[in-house]
């Protein structure tokens, strides 16, 4: 990696973070912190669900599945048209017509206070412990290519992450994942497009190995179900996804951001569908690696697989300059998911907690100050369930 890309690399980071941060305001109320004052037109809030959907996960670890076996894991994303439609014509209307930003306070409603105080706590527990595995995945590229120490990158990133979202609040977060989002699509394009015309006979020798080698199965279609079958991916997404549209804090908080109700479900539909070819284009990306690597034998190590292919591959194979690109792309994926969990676990602990249990009649400015204190305690919470994990 040559210094050009470290600069592009730490410029581009340090540029999320001020543009992020560029969003704060000093007299501005809860609602603008945790619902942006429903303000924010669907294709943002669409290309933000978007980015939360694909993290650092999905950009390492989608390759690394289409290269070890198939792409029976794709099928999970081809429930997302399912699940968009049931959030455009149900989810999205009822929790805008709720009056709280909060997933969790039907619950409340509905069976009482413990139901809401279970729901809130597992969300909460849930995002901690999300964000250490994102942010490992977003970290073995650098550790790769610099050689820096996973866990000061893990501690440096979130830091970073948890100060634009601590001043800029959820519409910094939502205009920050709707341009990541298009960095790291770029990025997915730019290497697919190496791959496949790295290859020595060209592009069509990447599907005629794969085709031959059975790289593109979806799963069998046989009624097993102790097996990875594609209707048990089939039936496992949907329910998943009906869970991340129907009760994850992440997705709710984003439908109350849009402008109306119009632009809510459009961006439940746009940010659902957006995902499945982009979803195509990682797997491809997967398959790709598996066929370049066995027509140019020696060119990578014994040892490497799986998610450490891709990394890899963009270090040792890549042109000069594309690298930061990728890069980019992958810190874009990884800083947006961490930051919707750490602005949505702030919004919970505001509405669930201290104006529900401890101060009711909570001021605009005690309830900011309280987002502002609980963006920067779970931070380090994070940072600290993060870094044993990784010695």
């Amino acid at each position: 990696m040559t210094i050009l890309d470290i600069i592009v690399f730490l410029v581009f980071t340090g540029g999320v973070v001020f543009f992020g941060c560029s969003f704060f305001e000093k007299k501005r109320s809860s609602d603008d912190m945790t619902a942006a004052g429903r303000s924010l037109p669907g294709w943002v809030v669409g290309m933000s669900i978007f980015a939360t959907y694909v993290s650092s996960i999905s950009y390492l670890a989608y390759p690394g599945k289409a290269y070890m076996s198939d792409w029976n894991a794709f099928v999970f994303g081809l429930s997302i048209p399912i699940a968009s439609y049931f959030a455009a014509r149900y989810f999205v209307p009822f929790y805008r017509s709720q009056g709280s930003v909060s997933a969790y306070s039907f619950l409340e409603r509905r069976f009482g206070p413990w139901a809401r105080i279970y729901a809130s706590t597992c969300y909460l527990l849930t995002q901690i412990a999300r964000m250490g595995s994102i942010l490992y995945l977003l970290a073995l590229p650098m550790n790769a290519l610099l050689g820096w120490d996973i866990k000061t990158i893990i501690v440096c990133t979130s830091i970073a992450i948890t100060l634009y979202a601590m001043l800029g609040g959820i519409k910094a977060v939502i205009w920050t994942e709707a341009i990541q989002g298009f960095i790291l699509i770029g990025g997915a394009l730019v290497c697919m497009g190496v791959l496949m015309f790295g290859m020595p006979e060209g592009p069509k020798q990447l599907f005629d190995i794969a085709i031959e080698e059975n790289k593109f199965s979806l799963g069998g279609f046989g009624p097993s179900l102790t097996e990875s079958t594609f209707w048990v991916c089939l039936v496992y997404g949907i329910f998943i996804d009906l869970q991340n549209y129907g009760i994850d804090q992440n997705y709710v908080q984003r439908y109350l951001t849009a402008k109306d109700d119009k632009s809510a479900k459009f961006s439940a539909l746009f940010g659902g569908y957006l995902f499945i070819p982009v979803s195509a284009i990682f797997f491809l990306i997967g398959t790709g690696l598996y066929t370049y690597y066995k027509t140019h034998p020696g060119l990578l190590p014994e040892g490497i697989d799986g998610d450490f292919v891709f990394p890899y591959f963009i270090v040792n194979q890549l042109p000069a300059g594309l690298t930061r690109l990728l890069i980019a792309s992958i810190f874009a994926a990884g800083m947006s998911t961490v930051a919707t969990s750490i602005t949505s676990s702030a919004t919970i602990v505001l509405t669930d907690y201290y104006q529900r249990f401890f101060k009711k009649d909570a001021t605009d400015k005690q309830s900011v100050r309280m987002i502002y204190i609980s963006n920067a305690v779970i931070g380090i919470i994070g940072i600290l369930w993060q870094s044993p994990s990784y010695r």
